[in-house]
């Protein structure tokens, strides 16, 4: 009996083990968070987007994705859409959940950001149901110097909504919402917050896309992700940040260099664990912060994995891991 017990334990402590090895190394690009009750929820890129919920931030359960199928305006702007939807973004605000995502053609600037709302996150609640409310902002070639995806959305001190998005390009662009968080307000009122291209601090490159902004400390912290995503191995994504006390910027590293002029204060970058790391979300949960996103895995040959770190800050209220 005594051979059988011990036999069961090392079963079950191997399944664990192998648990919680999985636990966190789902394979995702560009998650954003948040937390319903005691669940949380994640959203990244992926058919129809992709959705997971955790108890715990480190045991996820895959959940349904938010759009059986393509939302029906994406054709009119990319032809023969898959539905493979890019880079989401999730805002609770005044008892609405507002989930932004991307559709666009790829490498091109052929792209619009669109919005679907609920008023819960669970899939088991009967009154779960995402309502397509379509486009936001939308971005053509010949027309933009800027690229519509990578959306994020905050809420600034006085109840403004900001959406900020943008990849290569003229860089991260900002732009004022209407109360409704579907529409741009009027008259318009857009900024450049981040850029490198053209600027003498990158050295021409454009690579600059993904952005975040996470209020604290009394500042708003952007962060974003230079150079290149999505291929694994040859990955060299990283995260920078700047800062301002304003949300519309001029936003500065931590050595004064604007980041509309090629700025930034790396965070997070390859090492020997990942090939590249980037496009992050941030957030404040049961008083500790976090920066999530992807690592190309050097264990699993640059396979896209999530990344959980906790956030700290020096004594000059500047992040790192």
């Amino acid at each position: 009996m005594l051979f059988f017990k011990t036999k069961f334990r090392l079963v079950m402590l191997l399944f664990l083990i192998v648990f919680e090895s999985n636990a966190q190394t789902i394979s995702v690009h560009d998650p954003v968070v948040i937390k319903e009750k005691d669940t949380y929820y994640l959203f990244c890129t992926g058919k129809g987007i992709k959705t997971y919920s955790s108890k715990d931030l480190k045991n996820w359960k895959s959940e349904p994705a938010v759009f059986k199928e393509k939302p029906v305006w994406t054709e009119s702007v990319v032809p023969n859409f898959d539905n493979h939807i890019w880079a989401p973004d999730i805002i609770f605000h005044n008892n609405v959940y507002y989930l932004y995502y991307s559709v666009s053609a790829f490498g091109k600037n052929t792209s619009a950001i669109g919005v679907t709302t609920n008023v819960t996150l669970n899939p088991e609640d009967k009154n779960y149901q995402w309502k397509d409310q379509g486009i936001v902002v939308e971005s053509s070639p010949n027309r933009d110097e800027w690229n519509a995806i990578d959306p994020n959305v905050i809420i600034d001190e006085n109840n403004t909504a900001w959406l900020s998005f943008g990849s290569f390009w003229d860089g991260i662009k900002l732009v004022k919402l209407n109360p409704d968080l579907m529409s741009i307000a009027k008259p318009q009122e857009w900024h450049t917050i981040a850029k490198r291209r053209n600027t003498l601090l990158s050295e021409g490159s454009s690579a600059i896309e993904a952005p975040f902004i996470f209020k604290k400390n009394g500042f708003y912290y952007l962060f974003t992700s230079w150079d290149m995503c999505c291929k694994g191995k040859e990955s060299t994504y990283k995260v920078a940040v700047g800062r301002s006390k304003k949300v519309t910027g001029p936003y500065e590293d931590k050595e004064g260099n604007l980041l509309s002029q090629g700025g930034g204060t790396i965070v997070a970058k390859g090492n020997e664990d990942y090939f590249g790391v980037g496009h992050n979300s941030a957030y404040t949960f049961d008083g500790v912060d976090y920066l999530f996103y992807h690592g190309y895995d050097a264990k699993q040959k640059g396979k896209p994995v999530l990344v959980v770190k906790e956030l700290k800050w020096d004594a000059d209220l500047w992040p790192s891991l």
